[in-house]
């Protein structure tokens, strides 16, 4: 408003504006239940007029809350993982939270308990743990933490929340996908089984390709690497009998078309290939890649809002799976004739 010239308006412009206190101001920002609705309406309609932005530091005090996520992120130089993150990031900040991030690399010496206690010390409001592995999830359920954990996986849990792209849809759509193009022999390459996600796409495809009827073949497991995919390819003596590979991973899938490339195979006449992520670089690849698109800033948000509600005493939002889209491009197409 013209009148508070160059100011900042505080919470009393506010109330003054809507004809309210400013202990009802401060109940609105903090989404206090027994709040009446036009009591509400005035409050944020005099917010969005005068443009208030609430007094992060002030808040923090009144609530006796750092506005803070710690999240401990395994596998960081991986596309989803860091993915996760930077989506988290930004539905935090949308909300008023920063988030402050731990990463666990493969052969460190810290563990997840050094982890949560580096967080924990920093006064964190709540935990989330992305891309866990099997082992971590352990050690994490004999932790005793007086703080909300949300656990980033694909199955619920009694110990934590628990939100998640749903990786057992994206998988079926492949094999659906596939199997309507006409394969009924399909391979699937997996992620290193001690990675949740890499678990629940396996289980997955076994599932569904069972629920088809197809040949099971045993699985690759991989290391979510496309050199891993690559020497795969390269080692093979003459073209297999399956038709099609489900790739847990588009890095690990481009990295198998190079190799089919090199080895003298024709991608997707002679193999079909599908990948999971849908990275950047997936429709730009050489045949472009067919794979699962996964929606990272609906999956930030949903964990930004499910930890919220923990943190408020809300009730917890229902979505806790968020849909996954096959993304079809050239590399995956009817298989060839098999003799």
């Amino acid at each position: 408003m013209a009148s508070l010239g160059s100011e900042k308006p505080g919470i009393r412009d506010v109330a003054d504006l809507a004809g309210v206190s400013h202990m009802t101001v401060s109940r609105v920002l903090n989404d206090h239940p027994n709040i009446r609705a036009d009591t509400r309406r005035r409050v944020l309609e005099a917010i969005e007029e005068l443009d208030y932005r609430p007094n992060l530091v002030a808040r923090a005090l009144a609530t006796q809350r750092t506005q803070r996520i710690g999240v401990i992120i395994e596998s960081a130089v991986s596309f989803g993982p860091t993915s996760v993150l930077r989506a988290i990031e930004a539905a935090a900040r949308t909300s008023g939270y920063s988030v402050t991030a731990v990463a666990l690399h493969e052969g460190d010496t810290m563990t997840p308990q050094d982890a949560v206690d580096n967080l924990v010390a920093q006064g964190v409001d709540a935990l989330c743990v992305i891309a866990p592995r099997s082992s971590s999830v352990a050690a994490l359920r004999r932790l005793t933490l007086k703080v909300p954990l949300l656990v980033v996986k694909a199955d619920a849990d009694p110990t934590f929340l628990t939100v998640s792209i749903d990786q057992q849809a994206g998988a079926a759509l492949v094999v659906d996908h596939l199997v309507a193009l006409g394969h009924r022999d399909i391979l699937h390459v997996a992620g290193p089984l001690d990675w949740l996600d890499a678990r629940a796409r396996e289980r997955a495809f076994h599932a569904r390709a069972k629920s088809w009827g197809i040949r099971e073949r045993p699985i690759v497991v991989g290391d979510w690497t496309a050199d891993f995919a690559y020497d795969f390819a390269r080692g093979l003596n003459r073209l297999p009998d399956y038709t099609a590979v489900f790739v847990a991973n588009d890095d690990m899938a481009i990295g198998l078309i190079h190799g089919l490339h090199d080895r003298g195979f024709d991608v997707p006449n002679d193999l079909s290939v599908v990948g999971f992520d849908d990275v950047p670089l997936a429709r730009h690849f050489l045949p472009p890649l067919t794979t699962v698109r996964q929606d990272f800033a609906a999956l930030g948000g949903a964990v930004v809002e499910m930890l919220r509600a923990a943190l408020e005493d809300r009730e917890l939002p229902k979505l806790t799976r968020i849909p996954t889209e096959l993304v079809t491009r050239a590399s995956s197409g009817p298989p060839r004739e098999v003799r």
